[in-house]
């Protein structure tokens, strides 16, 4: 039986990544807290592990205050370097580790992929920076690595259930004037896209973790509000975002244009390729 270890493993993403992987009968191991600041610990789940999956990480849609910022670079550093030195000193070696990025690496000046880019040179983007430089040093060891870089992840929970109260109440609306770039993914492509690169051994280094078709924040409003048959006429004005998160608020205010070049020259089939098919698969 292969085994997957899990850093996250109780967000979102990684407790349906537990389920998807446990469905295919793989030992799911979440890796604790306390686990990650134990050496002997950690270094024993390392070797018995097929997989490490790096999900940790405060949750960045917050009030960026200096104190948080500190917060949102050292819980995923930190627990990326413990990571990276187990297999450092792993005499059993994991197959593949799978490092999670961000999209809010990229500028917002036009729509990039993994190889015609501009990177961005602010907070959100250097600790993207800085995240992927630590994950990478996997490879000086002989672990074949690869990067996700994260656009929103939909799915039943996380992001989207947020949403749905306020648009089920007709209270829906665009964030700022709507037309910030949404690139977005389906769950369910974004599991069946790490099965893929573990069975496709020959893959590694960034992937954009994104639809093929990105939207507008307008275009997935009105998407879901269609989907839910609910108005949506009230946008959340910027400065009141600025007024919650300060400059967290740009994570909301300032979205990207990214497209999956990589996973698709690769073969990956995308289930959910524009925002409508998949707006309707999760709330229609």
């Amino acid at each position: 039986m292969k085994t997957l270890a899990i850093t996250g493993s109780r967000g979102f993403v990684g407790m349906n990544l537990k389920i998807f992987f446990g469905n295919k009968g793989f030992n799911v191991i979440g890796i604790k807290r306390e686990e990650l600041k134990d050496d002997e610990k950690l270094l024993a789940i390392i070797e018995k592990s097929d997989i490490v999956v790096n999900l940790a990480g405060a949750n960045i849609i917050s009030r960026w205050t200096d104190k948080y910022k500190k917060t949102l670079y050292n819980s995923r550093l930190d627990t990326t370097k413990a990571l990276v030195n187990a297999m450092n000193k792993a005499e059993k070696k994991p197959e593949l580790f799978i490092s999670t990025s961000a999209v809010g690496i990229y500028k917002n000046t036009t729509c990039y992929d993994e190889e015609y880019h501009e990177y961005e040179d602010d907070f959100l983007a250097n600790l993207c920076k800085d995240w992927e430089s630590e994950a990478s040093k996997a490879k000086e060891f002989g672990v074949r690595t690869a990067i996700f870089r994260f656009g929103i992840v939909l799915g039943n929970g996380g992001a989207l259930g947020k949403m749905l109260t306020p648009f089920k109440l007709g209270l829906g609306g665009t964030i700022g004037y709507g037309l910030q770039s949404f690139s977005y993914i389906h769950l369910d492509d974004l599991l069946n896209a790490y099965n893929f690169v573990y069975e496709n051994k020959d893959l590694d280094g960034v992937f954009n973790l994104t639809a093929p078709n990105p939207t507008t924040n307008y275009e997935f409003t009105k998407a879901l509000g269609k989907s839910l048959n609910r108005p949506t006429f009230l946008p959340i004005p910027e400065f009141v975002l600025n007024m919650i998160f300060s400059e967290g608020a740009k994570v909301l205010t300032d979205g990207q244009c990214v497209k999956p070049k990589k996973l698709i020259d690769s073969g990956f089939e995308f289930e959910f390729e524009d925002i409508k098919s998949c707006v309707d698969d999760l709330v229609g």
